[in-house]
C-alpha cells in the first residue's frame, strides 16, 4: 500500500472499494450484508454505523488491512487500541470483530492491537472534503503509522488481554439471544413436525 502514498484519501478509497467489491452506496443502504461462509448475515445500517464506517473505510486505506475476516479483525483491534472516541457503533462492532479475530487470527489481531496503541486514528476528526483531499502518506505520517514497531510492552499486553475479555463478553452477549432464538425456532419446528396431521 506504500505506493498509494501520493493519492488522496478519496482516490485511495475508490481503489479500496474496487478491491473489496463495494462502493459508497453502502453508506446509504438500509441493510448491511456480511457473508459468513455460505450464510449471508444482515443487520441494520444505522446512522451511527454510517458515521463510523466512513472513517473506518479510510482506516483500511491508511493501515493496509484488507476486508477478509482476518483483515477486519486486525482493523477492529487497531481501532479499539487507538480509541473509537464517541463512535459507540464502532466500539461495539469492533469488539465483535476482535472476538472473531481471537479465534481465526490471534497473532495478527495482537500485532494490530499493539500497532494501535502506538498510533492514532481518525475517529476524533470531522469527516468531509478537507479530510478526503489529504494524501495517504500525509495521513499515515500524521497518525504515526510509519514508525517501525518495537517489542510489545507489558502495558500493551495487559491492555490487549483486558480488551480481549471485553470482546469475548460482547460477542457472547450479542450471540446468545440469536442462538437461543434459533434453538427455539428449531425446537418449535421439530415439535410441529412430530405432531403429525390432525384427525
Amino acid at each position: 500500500m506504500e505506493r498509494d502514498d501520493d493519492l488522496t484519501l478519496r482516490e485511495a478509497r475508490g481503489l479500496y472499494f474496487a478491491r473489496a467489491g463495494f462502493d459508497a452506496s453502502s453508506y446509504t443502504a438500509r441493510w448491511v450484508r456480511l457473508q459468513a461462509g455460505p450464510l449471508p448475515l444482515f443487520f441494520p445500517n444505522t446512522a451511527a454505523r454510517v458515521r463510523a464506517v466512513r472513517l473506518h473505510d479510510l482506516h483500511h486505506v491508511v493501515t493496509g488491512y484488507d476486508t477478509s475476516w482476518t483483515g477486519e479483525a486486525e482493523i477492529a483491534a487497531w481501532e479499539l487500541a487507538s480509541g473509537c472516541a464517541g463512535h459507540l457503533a464502532a466500539w461495539h462492532l469492533n469488539l465483535l470483530a476482535m472476538a472473531i479475530g481471537l479465534v481465526v487470527a490471534p497473532g495478527a489481531t495482537f500485532r494490530a492491537f499493539v500497532r494501535g496503541r502506538r498510533s492514532r486514528n481518525l475517529y476524533r476528526e470531522p469527516y468531509g472534503d478537507a479530510l478526503l483531499a489529504e494524501t495517504v502518506g500525509a495521513t499515515r505520517r500524521r497518525l504515526g503509522l510509519v514508525a517501525a514497531g518495537a517489542s510489545p510492552t507489558a502495558a500493551q499486553r495487559a491492555a490487549f488481554a483486558a480488551t480481549a475479555v471485553a470482546a469475548l463478553g460482547a460477542f457472547l452477549a450479542t450471540a446468545a439471544p440469536l442462538v437461543l432464538a434459533l434453538a427455539a425456532a428449531i425446537a418449535a419446528a421439530a415439535a410441529n413436525a412430530g405432531a403429525g396431521p390432525g384427525p
